[in-house]
């Protein structure tokens, strides 16, 4: 049996439709959106199947939405017995990645990812963010770049998604600053739409409330290998979760360095669970051009059909 990873997509990946066809097939699936709709108090149904876009991406509907899709892919593809080995999930998505892996139950799952939307919502109101991408540098050299403007203000890397894929995040000007100095060393710098600077100390009093959020939920032992994005290494201990897991909130997402951590487990397929394709886009450029992995995409009826035609 190859061995398998699911890796769950976060903020950016929203299309409005997204879930709808899964949502009349599976009885499971609606049965998920009617938890999800009972704990966030917001119609979750009709913000994914019919937008506007706009509300949808408010991070506040945006993150039990994500969710909501996320774990309706992996219903679909878990309920005929899919094996897998290993979970990841990109920042919001790594929430997903837990629940795949036994560590918290779906309701826990949405109360934990609805909690984490209101406090960066608020922190964001309070605290105006930016974020950009910056496509063509290493890691070092961005991080050197970030160094050199951190003292007139907040700035940090949110995410290194690729080699020469980094997203930094903080307050309008450093940001913008960091960007002019990237593109001065040859990179592109695109502006991100994003209602607040996340993975940075903009929103660090978010961190103390979610903190105490999280002690009240229960959280297992994995039972499946589970990747943290502030470390990019497997995870087991439930105290070391709970803690990484507010950490996430304001550090790096080391998605590069966890999808290499994959390649070295010798991980033969990689299947991204949830809305769109940012997870394997990015793999595509992370994985080396001998290496034996095959990619799919599971996020409707068709791409679920086509994943089991191939891997059966």
């Amino acid at each position: 049996m190859k061995k398998t990873a699911f890796l769950f997509p976060g903020q950016g990946s929203q299309y409005v439709g997204m879930g709808s066809d899964l949502y009349q097939e599976y009885d499971e699936v609606r049965e998920l959106f009617d938890m999800v709709e009972e704990i966030a108090r917001i119609n979750i149904s009709k913000l994914c199947f019919k937008g506007p876009l706009e509300d949808l991406t408010e991070t506040v509907n945006l993150q039990p939405a994500i969710t909501a899709v996320n774990l309706a892919c992996f219903t679909a593809i878990h309920k005929e017995g899919t094996h897998f080995d290993i979970t990841a999930g990109h920042s919001l998505g790594e929430y997903s990645a837990m629940n795949a892996s036994g560590v918290v139950s779906k309701e826990d799952t949405f109360k934990l990812v609805f909690k984490r939307g209101e406090l960066m919502h608020r922190e964001s109101t309070q605290h105006k963010g930016a974020m950009q991408a910056i496509i063509g540098l290493p890691i070092d050299t961005v991080k050197e770049l970030v160094t050199d403007v951190k003292k007139e203000g907040v700035v940090s890397v949110a995410n290194h998604n690729a080699e020469k894929q980094i997203v930094i995040t903080g307050a309008p000007d450093p940001v913008k600053k960091v960007s002019v100095l990237a593109k001065s060393h040859g990179a592109k710098a695109i502006p991100l739409k994003v209602s607040g600077a996340w993975h940075s100390e903009l929103i660090k009093a978010a961190q103390e409330e979610f903190s105490s959020f999280i002690d009240e939920i229960h959280f297992n032992t994995p039972d499946r290998q589970v990747i943290s994005n502030v470390t990019a290494e497997f995870v087991e201990d439930v105290d070391e979760i709970k803690s990484l897991l507010v950490k996430q909130l304001c550090s790096p997402v080391k998605w590069y360095d966890s999808m290499r951590k994959l390649m070295s487990e010798h991980i033969e397929i990689f299947v991204e669970i949830g809305p769109g394709k940012v997870l394997t886009g990015l793999l595509k450029k992370i994985m080396p051009k001998d290496y034996p992995g095959k990619l799919y995409n599971v996020n409707d009826l068709k791409s679920l059909e086509r994943f089991f035609n191939e891997t059966s």
